[in-house]
């Protein structure tokens, strides 16, 4: 059995201040969320300012691995020590209240706060980039070719640790004013999920080539319920870190 990861740390900075019920710092939530998404926003400020770009990742251990070409502006400022933030979020329903002030969201969302670092060995740098692989689509690396030399020469991989942040999530239906309850007005939540389709070959796959049960029983892992119930925002859609 894997031994239990240390909590992310709550600095200043990954306090929550708003809905703080709503927050946590346990990592196996953490790691479940972080499991389940696909894509991470990787806010980082370099001499050109702020910018914030999406990007796939895998989570191995205790780190988050990013990829991407070998210029790639924000990998290249990640490796070389910019601050950075990564937010992930699941939107799982649409809250919707009798007042227009109201309205909300449930999620669950992780911000992880550090400095990444530039990954340089070649048998890291390969383990990272199959995991992304698997990450989107568990079990294909033991089916696509691994990446060649040149191919390692030309991605740039970053490492960002998962140690310094919290999590976020907001679950249940809209909190209302006392004098709303009475107005003939639908409330409620519209339930979101991640919709899989039939797989769709390559024109060029040959017929004799068997559809691998990870692709016809694709899945995404699911995150287990919070261990609290929380209510909506008084104002507007949360957002993940507020």
């Amino acid at each position: 059995m894997d031994e239990p990861q240390p909590a992310l740390r709550s600095t200043a900075r990954a306090t929550l201040r708003r809905k703080r019920e709503r927050g946590h710092h346990d990592r196996a939530a953490v790691d479940a969320i972080l499991d389940e998404a696909f894509v991470c926003h990787v806010g980082f400020r370099d001499g050109e300012g702020v910018a914030v770009l999406p990007t796939a990742y895998a989570r191995v251990g205790d780190s988050l691995y990013l990829h991407g070409a070998a210029a790639n502006h924000m990998l290249r400022a990640l490796g070389d020590g910019a601050p950075a933030c990564v937010t992930v979020t699941l939107v799982d329903g649409i809250v919707l209240a009798r007042s227009a002030f109201h309205h909300s969201m449930n999620y669950r969302s992780v911000v992880l706060f550090g400095p990444a670092a530039r990954v340089d060995d070649p048998d890291e740098k390969r383990r990272a980039l199959l995991a992304i692989v698997d990450h989107v689509t568990p079990g294909r690396s033991t089916d696509a070719r691994p990446p060649t030399e040149s191919e390692l020469r030309a991605t740039a991989v970053v490492r960002f640790p998962i140690d310094e942040g919290s999590a976020k999530v907001r679950t249940g239906g809209p909190v209302e004013e006392p004098e709303d309850l009475d107005l003939p007005v639908w409330a409620g939540e519209i339930p979101l999920a991640l919709a899989v389709g039939d797989p769709q070959p390559d024109a060029g796959v040959d017929g004799v080539v068997a559809v691998p049960a990870y692709v016809s029983g694709f899945r995404r892992p699911a995150s287990p319920a919070p261990a609290h119930p929380s209510s909506a925002d008084p104002a507007r859609p949360p957002a993940p870190g507020g």
